[in-house]
Parts: structure tokens; C-alpha cells; sequence
């Protein structure tokens, strides 16, 4: 199974029979068949009637829209979701249950941290001229983890977790060019490449959880270890923890390489956005990146539900 990206003015979208027909400015492109397709991405205007929305939904294919300049404007379309409800009630209970959440968190940002272990043991092999810089990380995630494991509150948990974070993001950025402006995390909006190549396949990758976790039938929107806010996945956002070092080293690896270059970006204000020309070239890595982790999240919620399943 793929995803079908659409990011070109003019398109539109169509059904006939079992397949999806693309056309650009009106000229028919080959026909997609459906059976291949796991989720579609629509960047941009895109034209289509509700007939396509409706029969997407119908044999599962996700569609994800995406605002060409902001991030912020976005929308995802899911079909119809698995009806297990006992699993979900069971899933409200756990999140009342603080020895839960905590035993949860606790393995979640262990593997994490181990995540981020391992990426810079990657960078310290790539660039052994910031030894001292990289081995100095490494002792200092390699402390947090040990207070990770021994944490007794999930407000200490937090805490760690930023302070690896940031720390891991003060690594990234001695290794990247100046010139990309880069300096830590920043977001909303990204006021540079790296930061604006990290928020989108950040945003990718949630969504890719969230279809995961409706499709197994536990509820995106309560988590374990981010707490429940209005509109958000909470527990999409726990599920791609883990995740993030992987992407952290893809995005590292974009501008090491220098498959992405300045050209590829502009600018709006203090907004850094992935211009046209940068765009086939990012999704087309990031998908050789998400489909195999996809297919692990899958297994990773399969393996939470055992779990809950199994604490009760």
C-alpha cells in the first residue's frame, strides 16, 4: 500500500470504477487503482466532489489535506473506524489510572532517548571532528535516561523529555551550515529550512498514527502521556515519540547530503516555507522513510492494546 501525493495547481480528482483518475489541467493521467492506495495527500486547491470523499472513505483510504503555505490549515479525512468499543472504554479507564500512565511514559521516552542515543552515535561517526560536543551529549542523554527509569510523577517525566530534547536539537544544529539559520526547535511558524522540513514530516508522521490508531480502534484523541487538549491527538502524538529521532536523522541527513538546498525554500515574513521545486523531492524520500514505519506503528498499537488488555 502507497500514498498518492497531489501538489500541482490545476489538478483534479476523479473515480472510475475500482480506480482514482488524476487530471492536470484537464489532461487524464493514468488511472491509480484503489487497492494500491493507503491514503491520498491534496496540497493546495485541489478539485474534486464529495462522490470522490465518499468513495475514498468506503475501501479505507485516508485523505489528508494540506495548506500550500501553512501548516496550520489542514484537515484529515477518515473512514469508517474499527467497532470495538470495550477497547476504548478500556482505554478511558487506563487513562484515569496514574500507574499506567506512568509505566506507559516510562517506556515511551526510554525508547526515545534510546532513539536519539543512537543518532548521535550516527553523527559522532560522520563527523568525529565534534567529538567533544557529541560524546558530551551522549553522557548527558545518557544521565536522563537513567532518571527516566526511576522517575515515580509524570511531571518529572516532561521535564526530562524537553531537556533531551533540547539537547539532542543543540547537537543537530552544530552539525548543519550556519547558513541554514538553524539553532534548536522552533515552530509556528518555522522560521528556517530545517525547522520547516522537521514541522512537515512531523506532520505527516502524526497523521499516519492517527490512521493507525483509528484503525485499530483505540481513540486518537486520548493519551497517556500528552494530556488532552482541544482538537489534538493526544494519543497520536504519544504513539510518534519514539518515531522522532528517525526523522530527526532523515531531516539531518536532507541537508547533509544536500538534497535540499536554500533555493528549495522562501520566505513569508518569519515563515520558511518548502517551496515547488523542493516539494517532489522531500516526499518522495519521506515516504521511502514512513511506509516502513508505518507498518511498525502498527505493530507498536497492536502491542499497547495486548498491554492494556493484559494490566487490568
Amino acid at each position: 500500500m502507497s500514498t498518492l501525493y497531489i501538489d500541482r495547481r490545476g489538478a483534479s480528482l476523479e473515480t472510475e470504477g475500482e480506480a482514482l483518475v488524476v487530471r492536470f489541467d484537464g489532461k487524464r493521467q493514468r488511472p491509480v487503482p484503489l487497492g494500491l492506495l493507503d491514503r491520498v495527500v491534496l496540497i493546495g486547491k485541489v478539485e474534486l466532489d464529495s462522490g470522490v470523499l465518499l468513495k475514498l472513505a468506503e475501501v479505507g483510504i485516508v485523505v489528508q489535506l494540506l495548506g500550500r503555505r501553512s501548516l496550520m490549515q489542514q484537515a484529515l479525512l477518515l473512514g469508517r473506524g474499527h467497532n470495538n468499543v470495550v477497547l476504548r472504554l478500556r482505554q478511558y479507564r487506563l487513562s484515569q489510572q496514574p500507574d499506567w500512565r506512568l509505566l506507559f511514559c516510562q517506556q515511551l521516552l526510554e525508547s526515545k532517548l534510546r532513539g536519539q542515543l543512537r543518532l548521535l552515535a550516527l553523527m559522532l561517526a560522520q563527523r568525529p571532528d565534534q567529538r567533544l560536543m557529541l560524546v558530551s551529549a551522549q553522557s548527558q542523554l545518557d544521565a536522563l535516561l537513567g532518571q527516566v527509569l526511576v522517575a515515580d510523577r509524570l511531571a518529572s517525566l516532561l521535564g526530562l523529555e524537553g531537556t533531551a530534547a533540547r539537547i539532542g536539537f543543540q547537537a543537530m544544529s552544530r552539525l548543519l551550515p550556519p547558513a541554514l539559520g538553524f539553532t534548536g526547535r522552533r515552530r509556528r511558524p518555522p522560521p528556517d529550512p530545517v525547522n520547516a522540513c522537521l514541522s512537515l514530516a512531523y506532520t505527516l508522521l502524526h497523521a499516519r498514527a492517527v490512521q493507525v490508531l483509528h484503525a485499530l480502534g483505540l481513540d486518537p484523541l486520548l493519551g497517556f502521556y500528552h494530556e488532552p487538549a482541544w482538537g489534538r491527538e493526544s494519543l497520536a502524538s504519544d504513539l510518534i515519540e519514539p518515531w522522532r529521532p528517525y526523522v530527526d536523522e532523515w531531516v539531518w541527513d536532507l541537508f547533509r547530503r544536500q538534497a535540499l538546498r536554500a533555493h528549495h525554500f522562501s520566505y513569508q515574513g518569519k515563515a520558511c516555507h518548502l517551496g515547488k521545486a523542493g516539494r517532489p523531492i522531500f516526499f518522495a524520500r519521506l515516504e521511502l522513510l514512513l511506509r516502513p514505519m508505518t507498518r511498525a506503528m502498527r505493530l507498536q498499537v497492536r502491542r499497547l492494546i495486548r498491554e492494556m488488555e493484559a494490566f487490568e
